[in-house]
């Protein structure tokens, strides 16, 4: 219920979702001012700021008088460092001053709402959020380290009375922030302890601070303004693991011995590391409770996914799913709902996908200067049967699992030929997989038009015997299919439920697969896609084109068929996202807008800054392809496939590129 937008657009948006919320019988927690500032005309370091906020808290009370547990201000401490330290967010300060202010604010704030709130509702809980992080550092940095792990809990120490001028943190404030000693006192003569202490926790909360800056890329290297030095995740340069959630869970009751919950917990990550993390918050919620600690609740933060914190809300950004994807017509479930179903069921929730540890408890995470990072091992657990060794899609699986933990078996053809049932059937008992990825395939399209029963029989005849299999063993089923299994003819970007009319033997073979493999198991996940390229290989139109010109040769394309580019990495981390979460049927997964040949040409150049006047368009009839081609097999999706925008994807292939050299 933001302070700022009830102020601008008034109370119809919250009575209407508290009011479906009190039918639902739902018990919200209100928040007023999250990582914000307020209305235009004050400011987090506005000394009217706690009294404006106040007045509003006493105006929501009245109007919601049933709601029973109140959050004045999200992580005070953690938005004061963003606006008054880091300069991120408004009013963008980088000062001891303005750090101080703010959190005195915020935490007035607080003080003087839940004042106000209980006038009105008496047994009004005060549910206070603060993302407690830890720092760890090399010996030069420990008085660096050792600020921080005491600035950690200041929002909560000032009101629970306990923040003292002598302290660490309350000198620093009186030293450097120019806090008068009367401002402190004010919390210890009007304390406000929260009846829940909400800790948020993240991977990135945990800090290593090292003044050894020849062992980091450049753009890590920072400064407090005394000792230059990097801040980096621990995760990635402590041998032995951090802290993690049952530390800092145990270290906020031991100073406080208020009950806790686990307010925020959230990995903006793959799907498998999404539920990794949940898994470990909530044993380690268990294990504490276990040691006698009073804690309340995990909360699976976000349900619908956040918008914007790949750039710290500083302005663009992209959207990361929660616990519901939002990127289709309607909020889809992920992996992650049927999770938090099962745990509060008290039930353990069994996938795979958490038989290997989450990426910050495997070797390769770690920064070494000499030499890199260790090589990944091998996963544990039960196993993905991936086809197609010997080609791009199956090679990028082989590479994205090793990057995301998860075990695999890559298998070529004459370890497993998916048309022949003898060899299906003894891949699947031997390697008992818990899904199959067919990656394998005829791809060759202009021979398919002369090489048709071979083309078939790869394209259509294996994809439906794996299909049968999977269903006798229980096993899921991720295959490829195309956008060539259109004719064309569509005016706008063809979605999961256009009937397919291929023009080719290969685009006929590709729809026969489709109609086969979800007639033997209509729980296959089935992804449509089109003109790959990536930086794994060199066979790709993206990175031949760039090659040509980086020659001075010239470039032919076709400028009157418009395709959707897909960049393969984010093809196969989506695959595997939605074969995670157990979709099924017809996905369309490519990346967003269309282009022609010619025009995915100019753009590759104009990325990566080569010289796009080789580039000579012509026609499809110009090129000579044997098979026929849509001139229009741009797909959209549905359901919420559709990837990035192709000149993002571009940036990445560049980068991806860049990082390899």
């Amino acid at each position: 219920m933001l302070w700022e937008r009830v102020v601008r657009d008034g109370w119809e948006w919250t009575d209407e979702r508290l009011s479906r919320l009190r039918e639902l019988g739902l018990r919200p927690i209100v928040g007023l001012v999250h990582h914000g500032s307020g209305p235009p005309h004050t400011s987090l370091v506005d000394p009217a700021f706690a009294d404006g906020l106040a007045e509003f808290a006493r105006a929501a009370a009245e109007r919601y008088p049933w709601v029973g547990a109140w959050t004045p201000v999200n992580e005070p401490l953690t938005t004061a460092r963003f606006s008054g330290l880091y300069g991120f967010w408004y009013p963008h300060g980088r000062d001891a001053a303005s750090v101080s202010r703010a959190l005195l604010n915020q935490c007035r704030a607080v003080v003087l709402a839940m004042r106000e709130i209980r006038r009105v509702i008496p047994d009004a809980q005060l549910i206070q959020t603060e993302d407690l992080g830890k720092a760890y550092s090399t010996p030069p940095l420990a008085y660096q380290a050792e600020h921080e792990n005491e600035r950690r809990f200041a929002s909560i120490d000032l009101l629970c009375g306990r923040l003292e001028d002598d302290s660490l943190f309350g000198t620093w404030m009186r030293e450097k922030g120019g806090v008068a000693a009367e401002e402190l006192a004010w919390f210890r003569e009007n304390p406000c302890p929260p009846d829940v202490f909400g800790v948020n926790h993240y991977l990135s909360s945990e800090r290593w601070l090292d003044h050894r800056l020849e062992r980091y890329p450049p753009e890590l290297h920072g400064s407090n303004g005394e000792d230059a030095y990097v801040d980096e995740l621990a995760a990635r340069a402590l041998p032995d693991a951090p802290h993690g959630p049952l530390g800092i869970l145990r270290e906020a009751w031991e100073r406080f011995g208020i009950p806790l919950a686990v307010t925020e917990a959230h990995n903006g990550c793959t799907r498998e590391e999404q539920l990794r993390w949940i898994q470990e918050v909530w044993d380690a919620a268990h294990a504490l409770r276990d040691e006698g600690a009073d804690v309340r609740a995990v909360t699976l933060w976000s349900v619908f996914g956040a918008v914007g914190w790949d750039t710290l809300l500083r302005g663009g950004g992209r959207y990361e799913s929660g616990v519901y994807d939002l990127a289709g017509p309607e909020p889809r479930p992920t992996a992650l709902a049927r999770m938090a179903r099962a745990l509060a069921r008290g039930e353990r929730y069994d996938h795979p996908a958490l038989d290997g540890p989450g990426w910050w408890r495997r070797p390769e995470r770690l920064w070494l200067a000499d030499g890199g990072a260790p090589q990944a091992r091998r996963a544990p657990g039960r196993p993905l049967l991936v086809t197609g060794r010997t080609g791009t899609l199956g090679c990028a699986f082989a590479r994205v699992c090793d990057a995301r933990g998860l075990r695999y078996e890559l298998l070529a053809r004459a370890d497993l030929d998916i048309a022949d049932p003898a060899s299906v059937e003894r891949a699947l008992a031997e390697i008992r997989p818990w899904a199959v990825v067919n990656a394998a395939g005829y791809v060759r399209v202009d021979d398919a038009e002369t090489d048709v029963e071979r083309c078939r029989r790869e394209n259509a005849e294996g994809p439906a015997l794996l299909a049968e299999a999977c269903a006798r063993h229980g096993v899921q089923l991720l295959t490829f299919s195309s956008d060539l299994v259109f004719d064309g003819s569509a005016e706008e970007p063809y979605v999961e439920r256009d009937e397919p009319a291929p023009l080719s033997v290969y685009g006929e073979t590709k729809a026969e697969a489709e109609e086969r493999v979800l007639a033997a198991l209509p729980e296959a996940l089935v992804v449509r896609t089109s003109a790959f390229f990536g930086p794994w290989d060199d066979w790709n139109f993206v990175t031949l084109t760039l090659q040509a010109l980086a020659r001075g040769e010239e470039v032919a394309a076709a400028d009157d068929a418009r395709v959707s580019p897909t960049y393969v990495p984010a093809l196969v981390q989506r695959s595997l996202d939605l074969l995670i979460d157990g979709e099924r049927g017809v996905w369309h997964v490519a990346n967003a807008g269309d282009v022609t040949w010619a025009g995915l040409a100019r753009l590759a150049a104009e990325a990566a800054g080569v010289d796009a006047g080789a580039i000579r368009p012509c026609t499809t009839e110009e090129l000579g392809f044997a098979a026929p081609r849509p001139r229009y097999s741009v797909l959209a999706s549905e359901r919420g496939g559709v990837l990035e925008p192709v000149e993002d994807a571009l940036e990445r292939y560049l980068a991806e590129l860049r990082a390899a050299a």
